[in-house]
């Protein structure tokens, strides 16, 4: 068993914010793959699933905590208990203010970079689990950050984050081999990040 978590906050005002597109990506993966139903269970929204691969079929537990972002960790850490799911089988999928929208980096280990969801998994899994990061952009001046990753995605960020998402779900095969260099590369090919800087994008410009 494999854990994908998209990380994010519950409820409909978060819903289509730069910091859920952990949710969004989750939501992409169980739609692409047709995972079963919604359950709730370790302190999450979880659907199961199947996904072919070059390994065969993996079996995939894909959970978006119900926690808030801040305590993400708690959720994760329960459901990799339960399964004695070892970290380097975990792959969570985060907003990344340090990556141009659209951008994507997988990575394994290292710190939160000022992610609390990340910051609350390490204290549950330790460092090494699997991370997959997703570009949003930076908006210039620190004491802007809040707002920008707690506020929607603009209209025209719509079509990088469709052409992202999509890219995410349909290459994960790669990721659910276990071969994170491919994975990040398919995704980028299959979406390219567009051509505008981290600032104009925190203000919705082409």
């Amino acid at each position: 068993m494999i854990i994908i978590a998209g990380l994010g906050n519950p409820g409909a005002k978060y819903e289509k914010h730069r910091h859920n597109i952990g949710f969004m990506a989750a939501d992409r993966i169980a739609d692409r793959w047709r995972f079963g139903p919604e359950r709730a269970r370790y302190q999450s929204v979880v659907r199961e699933g199947e996904v072919q691969t070059s390994a065969g079929a993996i079996r995939v537990l894909l959970m978006k905590p119900q926690t808030y972002m801040n305590e993400s960790g708690r959720a994760v850490g329960e459901a990799a208990r339960f399964y004695k799911t070892p970290p380097g089988q975990i792959i969570v999928f985060h907003d990344e203010i340090d990556l141009a929208p659209g951008r994507f980096r997988m990575k394994t280990g290292g710190g939160a970079a000022g992610q609390n969801g990340v910051r609350s998994l390490i204290s549950q899994l330790g460092p090494d689990f699997r991370r997959a990061r997703m570009g949003i952009g930076h908006p210039g001046e620190k004491h802007l950050v809040q707002s920008h990753v707690l506020s929607d995605f603009h209209k025209a960020e719509q079509p990088w984050l469709e052409a992202l998402l999509d890219a995410c779900a349909d290459a994960l095969p790669f990721a659910l081999a276990g071969d994170d260099d491919r994975y990040q590369a398919e995704v980028l090919r299959l979406a390219p990040a567009p051509k505008f800087s981290p600032r104009q994008a925190a203000r919705g410009e082409d």
